[in-house]
């Protein structure tokens, strides 16, 4: 049977990783789930271990939740998802549904004890990914015990945790607009809204947002972050992320750019270290993704991580992934804050990683980098008016995660005839390396630049889970080719020059992938020593296709573009969790009508434990304890199928 080739260290991570304190994980409580990556640290970690690998195959379903969002009269069309995770404190689950009501449910029983409808759905549909909503921030005083939750309707809410009542001290009656105090009013209300928790940090609530990026207008909204008091929801402190004038940075935007730059907004989750009392920004790409002929220079703070002090706003360092970005190669995730032991120094890190399949390490105080990061040499654009920056960063370690670049030895090789179907296929494209930047559509008689990894990664919004304990970092990603040329826009339509105009996804042999697999993959990474561990490939994949069905394949990794890279990781004492969405195998893109959820023995990367779940899972799974018992839990359906929330426990 063919085997599939991933790297792999020369040590098992219980003997290769250092033992180190739990420090980066201040605000974690081992039978809770207090916060959307269980901790401020977002490490996705839970010390719980009543579930192992020996008793894992008895999980069974405990409870289900079905979504209120069925129950809205007249049906609302659109709705999305169910991607929420959870947090968990008290004895109760708090979450948002599809639709953006505020739920709190026992966390025993799954019975709804209060939901909150703030009708963000009575607007129209959301800005970008429309009806979905990742989850709250839970915050107390020792006094007040409060939700937070910013929503498509530009709102910032402030929620009594007890009753689900709107508090009446904070902002206009427990709300907050949060178009009042951007550097730029905004135009349209579907352009600018929220979908992604805040967070508290230092006793501050910071909050990013969701712009528009169809590529329309140059004077999209900008992406601000805001710090708020969690008493009184006042404005502290605003973070502009395209620097005006006399800020650090401003000079990156050439020709007064600065003056009409939109986006470079922080749409995905943050993290933060109380005690440092900083908190991490994931940013994204400048107003418009594909060209930057108007916005010429390096573009600071977009697709940068940058690290605030929450009580002040004031940028303490920052690290910018990609120079004048043409890719849409945005940080998709919250960094992970760990503590790891390198050359006998312990470090205080944190650890981003990134669509491009890099992670990038730092010390979290000071920004310095804890392995040298390379400016190298990159392809240069030919598109009239553009100016792509002649270097940008590449990490000496660890090594990427994800396949980068492409080349013919990335080509599809299962049979020799589908080999040659696919080289005549790439005689359409123009191929290189990384940052290989966008082709004017039709140029000397190609269709586009193919790019891997695609612009929906590498990592995506479900980011890395990370172990305290150990310093390995465990990272799911997919491997996915992607048409990235641009041509003339219609003056009546945008106001840019070029625009984005290649098909996205290329069509492959039989409709199977261009690229060798794995398509979907989980590496673990020892940060202690910027090394891989193991890698695996998650999901069978097209190993049941037709053209390839006869080879007895093993696992070839599933690429879950199809529902934007869904759910995420959850890690235990002992075990990893994934869970998957299934592919239509008419497509090999779209979900089915089901999903995974896997167990891996995070020391091997051996799948100890599978099952199939029906509606499909979106949301990235959690665990807590209660009464005793440990549960775990994630959000599944959505769309055409029905919404539930699904905890599952030993019998």
């Amino acid at each position: 049977m063919p085997t599939l080739s991933l790297p792999l260290a020369a040590c098992a991570l219980a003997t290769c990783a250092a033992a180190l304190p739990l420090s980066a994980r201040q605000d974690a409580d081992g039978g809770e789930w207090r916060h959307y990556g269980g901790d401020k640290a977002s490490t996705k970690y839970s010390p719980l271990d009543q579930i192992d690998g020996k008793n894992v195959g008895q999980l069974e379903l405990a409870w289900s939740w079905a979504s209120i969002d069925d129950e809205i009269e007249p049906k609302v069309r659109g709705a999305g998802h169910f991607k929420a995770t959870p947090v968990m404190v008290g004895g109760r689950l708090y979450f948002t549904t599809s639709l953006q009501q505020v739920v709190a449910v026992d966390a025993g029983t799954g019975e709804s004890i209060w939901v909150h409808d703030p009708k963000v759905y009575a607007e129209g549909r959301p800005v970008n990914s429309g009806f979905q909503h990742r989850g709250v921030e839970y915050w107390s005083d020792g006094e007040r015990e409060r939700l937070f939750v910013a929503n498509g309707l530009r709102q910032l809410l402030s929620l009594d945790a007890r009753t689900g009542e709107l508090d009446p001290a904070f902002g206009q009656g427990g709300v907050v607009d949060t178009t009042v105090g951007l550097a730029r009013p905004i135009a349209r209300p579907n352009e600018y809204g929220h979908n992604a928790p805040p967070i508290v940090c230092a006793g501050t609530i910071v909050l990013g947002s969701i712009v528009s990026d169809g590529p329309t207008r140059k004077t999209m909204p900008p992406g601000d972050v805001r710090g708020y008091d969690p008493v009184t929801g006042a404005l502290r402190w605003t973070f502009h992320t395209v620097p005006q004038e006399g800020e650090h940075g401003n000079e990156t935007w050439e020709n007064g750019s600065w003056r009409e730059a939109g986006n470079t907004n922080v749409w995905s989750m943050l993290s933060c270290d109380d005690e440092l009392g900083y908190v991490y920004l994931p940013l994204s790409t400048p107003t418009n993704d594909w060209y930057g002929g108007h916005r010429l220079g390096d573009n600071l703070f977009a697709e940068s991580l940058v690290a605030l002090d929450a009580r002040t706003g004031e940028r303490k360092w920052h690290f910018q992934a990609v120079h004048h970005g043409l890719w849409d190669y945005d940080f998709p995730c919250a960094p992970n804050l760990v503590d790891i032991t390198v050359d006998g120094k312990r470090i205080p890190a944190v650890a981003q990683v990134s669509k491009q399949g890099f992670t990038y390490v730092f010390d979290r105080r000071t920004g310095e980098p804890v392995w040298p990061i390379e400016e190298r040499p990159v392809p240069q654009t030919r598109v009239p008016g553009e100016r792509t920056s002649p270097t940008q960063p590449f990490p000496t370690k660890p090594p990427p995660f994800e396949r980068q670049g492409f080349t013919l030895d990335d080509v599809i090789d299962f049979t020799p005839e589908l080999r040659a179907e696919a080289l005549k296929i790439l005689e359409e494209y123009e191929l290189g390396p990384i940052f290989t930047p966008p082709s004017v559509v039709g140029e000397n008689g190609k269709k586009a630049v193919l790019m891997l990894p695609s612009a929906a990664g590498g990592a995506n919004w479900r980011g890395a889970a990370i172990d305290p304990e150990t310093g390995v970092l465990f990272v799911p990603s997919m491997t996915l080719a992607m048409e990235l040329g641009v041509g003339l826009a219609d003056p009546a339509r945008s106001e840019f020059t070029y625009v984005y105009a290649a098909s996205f996804l290329p069509k492959g042999p039989q409709g199977l992938p261009l690229t060798k697999p794995p398509y979907g993959r989980i590496t673990a990474i020892d940060l202690n020593r910027g090394e891989h561990l193991w890698q695996v490939a998650d999901g069978p994949g097209p190993q049941d296709h037709p053209a390839i069905a006869h080879l007895d394949m093993p696992n070839l990794g599933n690429s879950s573009h199809g529902v934007l890279s869904n759910g995420g990781l959850l890690l235990t004492k002992t075990l990893l969790f994934a869970i998957q969405a299934k592919l239509d195998e008419s497509t090999l893109l779209r979900q089915g009508k089901e999903g995974w959820i896997r167990a891996y023995d995070k020391q091997t990367g051996a799948k100890v434990w599978e099952r199939e779940v029906v509606p499909t899972p979106h949301g990235s799974p959690m665990t807590y304890s209660h009464g005793g018992k440990q549960y775990l839990v994630v959000a599944a359906g959505g769309m055409v199928q029905p919404a539930q929330l699904l905890a599952f426990a030993l019998p």
